[in-house]
């Protein structure tokens, strides 16, 4: 099998949100090249300041992520989809791709996908692993070539979020869908209905795939759209999991989509972006009843107040 490497060159100052963007395409791996605090970081980690020179040459100013996509795959919908993204989230970037040979490194990432504990009452489970006996609700994923292991602190606090509140009888809406993760993940927790969107036709199928896998299928559905475009009918909760700039583009319209009472859970939010996404809904009349926080990552479950919304 070949691979093709695709590099992305962005701004350092924008390298975090960059590469919250790219973890959604990056299922087969990613690795990030910033020199940026080389100094700095050699003496921390490294404990040397003698530094070779042609890392010393390097462009301070730049990062380059590197993701792999399968020539399975149609790489180009891979990168219109990270390429909007960026656009969207006003961040400058610039391609280059590269073909690679196969050498049997394309399925490493999955050995740091391991069993993991989510909260009180989940467990993600690869769907290569096998599960030990456990008295918590064990959701089976294979990610393929779509975001969302539940590893990522981004989908993992989403998803305690909906242990909170996808309750029985609730109906669940998941814009940015990726693996399905959240909308089998609502299902599995006692919700009746879950529909996924996603802009990405191949992370639709994939989620469909894992859908069956977790004998939820009749109660979940994925669509190919942007947003919620073609999204019809109201639901107790929203999901978006998406980055700042995208989440906050749903100030328009998410409050269509809800019924009276429901929660909007948003994640993918890197830390200095955080009030900026509570300060835009909050001005279309949401306020934040849950705030969760792991490493540098922000998940929020947001209620609507008509009366704050109409003044």
């Amino acid at each position: 099998m070949d691979w093709i490497e695709i590099c992305i060159s962005v701004a350092t100052h924008d390298t975090e949100s960059a590469e919250a963007i790219c973890n959604m395409a990056a299922s087969q791996g990613l690795y990030i090249e910033d020199y940026s605090d080389l100094e700095q970081g050699a003496e921390e980690i490294a404990h040397i300041n003698l530094i070779d020179e042609q890392l010393i040459a390097k462009d301070r100013t730049v990062s380059i992520i590197h993701l792999y996509i399968s020539t399975e795959y149609n790489f180009n919908e891979y990168l219109q989809f990270i390429s909007e993204r960026l656009t969207a989230a006003g961040i400058g970037f610039s391609v280059k791709t590269n073909s690679l040979r196969d050498s049997d490194w394309a399925d490493n990432w999955k050995k740091f996908f391991k069993v993991t504990d989510i909260g009180e009452k989940l467990v993600i489970c690869p769907s290569w692993e096998s599960c030990k006996k456990t008295d918590k609700i064990v959701l089976k994923i294979d990610p393929g070539a779509a975001f969302g292991t539940g590893t990522h602190a981004t989908t993992s606090l989403c998803l305690e979020l909906l242990q909170k509140y996808a309750g029985e009888g609730r109906s669940v809406l998941d814009i940015g869908c990726g693996s399905g993760i959240l909308s089998i993940a609502a299902v599995l927790l006692g919700a009746e209905k879950a529909d996924g969107v996603d802009i990405d036709a191949t992370a639709v199928k994939v989620a469909k795939e894992n859908a069956a896998f977790n004998n939820v299928e009749k109660k979940t559905n994925f669509i190919v759209g942007d947003l919620a475009e073609k999204i019809n009918g109201k639901y107790d909760i929203v999901c978006a999991n998406i980055v700042a700039d995208i989440i906050i583009r749903l100030t328009d319209n998410v409050i269509d989509f809800m019924n009276p009472d429901a929660v909007f859970i948003i994640s993918g939010i890197i830390d200095v972006r955080a009030d900026d996404v509570i300060d835009a809904f909050t001005n279309v009349g949401f306020t934040a009843i849950d705030t969760y926080r792991r490493d540098n990552w922000y998940a929020f479950a947001l209620k609507y107040s008509r009366e704050v919304g109409l003044c």
